[in-house]
């Protein structure tokens, strides 16, 4: 449920982190949650060219001809190392029975899964949790605010934007002395994640508008995090969706681990 974020060269991780975050509902356009719209709109455009010339591409041909192990390796790897923020924020949130199986996950896959290549902690019934510091703020009551998409960042809110900054510090990536190897780890995040999310994306095909779907799947799937789920149920069926989005679709059948790029 959640991952984003990395170093001094962040602007470029985080491009990945929420850039494509996702989306499948149509709500008419909702004038207290977005009087930005018009800025929004134009800062959406500015980020989808930049999907479009760079990220896409090379995550295409990352998926294309590194093997499906591989990728799920990169994957776990990142994942814990991440790991942190949400072992963070749970403890923030007073969730201490998550925070004690958020440890012990972490400790099981750094030991025994080969720092986190591999996931035993789920084999052992420890489930993967998703906590940031803008779900922190939500559920002590800071209300989220416009809707605001970052550049490079992606889709965002007035709280949510912020808060990325705490989660960087918490992240164990950006505590990395050699910066060589900080901007490394950035740059495969970025790849890693646009890869997983090239599988999610025919929900946007023939969208009559984006910007409004990843808006409000956006908006919702926020609500629902903050809310551990507690959310009206017509909002379910866009949260499912941005869920299997943000997951990265990794359980693909083997028909289609390796897809060729598109012409």
């Amino acid at each position: 449920m959640s991952e984003r974020t990395r170093r001094a060269a962040g602007l470029f991780l985080a491009t990945f982190c929420l850039v494509l975050a996702g989306c499948a509902t149509t709500r008419t356009a909702p004038s207290e949650s977005d009087p930005w719209e018009r800025m929004n709109r134009g800062t959406y455009a500015f980020n989808d060219a930049i999907d479009r010339a760079v990220l896409k591409p090379v995550a295409r041909v990352y998926r294309r001809y590194v093997p499906q192990f591989m990728r799920t390796g990169v994957t776990n790897f990142l994942t814990n190392l991440a790991y942190t923020t949400t072992l963070a924020n749970n403890i923030l949130q007073l969730k201490l029975k998550d925070a004690a199986s958020d440890a012990g996950r972490l400790v099981l896959n750094t030991t025994l899964g080969l720092g986190g290549l591999l996931d035993p902690a789920t084999d052992a019934g420890l489930p993967r949790n998703n906590e940031d510091f803008g779900q922190t703020l939500g559920r002590w009551g800071v209300p989220p605010g416009p809707y605001l998409v970052l550049p490079l960042f992606g889709p965002s809110t007035l709280r949510d934007g912020p808060s990325l900054y705490v989660d960087i510090q918490t992240d164990v990536r950006r505590h990395i002395a050699d910066n060589r190897i900080g901007f490394a780890f950035t740059g495969i995040s970025i790849v890693d994640r646009r890869a997983r999310l090239l599988p999610a994306e025919a929900a946007l095909e023939g969208a009559y508008d984006p910007y409004a779907l990843i808006r409000n799947a956006y908006l919702d799937r926020r609500e629902y995090l903050v809310r551990d789920g507690e959310v009206p149920e017509e909002n379910l069926e866009d949260e499912a969706w941005f869920e299997t989005a943000e997951a990265g679709a990794t359980d693909v059948a083997p028909a289609e681990a390796n897809p060729p790029p598109a012409e």
